[in-house]
């Protein structure tokens, strides 16, 4: 059921409005006419958004995370990359947030991402930061001292790259997204995502 979260409401009654099949087609999803629901991956795993029931369920390992302690980010992010979701294939050229249209809310107030939390827990501990990031469906990339792809959705990669301390630098924590992001997404849901992938590697 929807938590009394006007941007969540509005975004159900669009995806009700949709077509199925464009909406597959747009987001990487699956359709099951019976059950009036979509399925697509986010981090690896397998989630069921039901249009009739408006909820978001899983039974994937691990994926309570995501519907409980994350889920006011979670749902958001779900269910306007469902609407927003664009044919776009991915250029593979990365940006920082603070690049893109509007992203200087990244930079200000609650909005700044937790990316201190992530360096001060991995800051020397690269195996930990690699096998975190694979136990989310990641894959380790080749950029700074560790770098994960992540699939928070599935025309939605990002990398984050630990810069681990050493005597001269407190460690490091980058996070960018794929330059199509824009395209397929506004702003402030690219935050929501961008400030669940933070948090889920907490």
């Amino acid at each position: 059921m929807v938590d009394n979260n006007p941007g969540e409401e509005k975004a159900w009654e669009l995806l009700a409005s949709l077509q199925p099949d464009s909406v597959c087609r747009a987001a990487v999803a699956t359709y099951d006419a019976a059950a009036s629901s979509y399925t697509l991956k986010s981090f690896g795993m397998d989630f069921v958004v039901s249009v009739k029931d408006r909820a978001i369920t899983s039974a994937a390992p691990g994926s309570e995370v995501l519907l409980k302690r994350l889920s006011y980010f979670f749902k958001l992010s779900v269910l306007w990359y469902l609407v927003n979701a664009k044919d776009v294939t991915c250029t593979g050229r990365p940006v920082k947030l603070e690049h893109i249209k509007g992203g200087d809310i990244f930079t200000r107030g609650s909005h700044v991402l937790p990316l201190d939390s992530i360096a001060n827990k991995y800051g020397r501990n690269k195996e930990g930061f690699i096998e975190t990031g694979k136990s989310l469906g990641g894959e380790p990339v080749k950029y700074g001292d560790a770098s994960l792809q992540l699939l928070p959705l599935p025309r939605i990669p990002i990398s984050l790259t630990l810069w681990l301390e050493d005597d001269e630098f407190p460690a490091r924590v980058d996070i960018m997204f794929d330059s199509t992001c824009e395209l397929q997404l506004p702003t402030d849901i690219i935050w929501s995502v961008a400030m669940m992938s933070a948090l889920v590697m907490l």
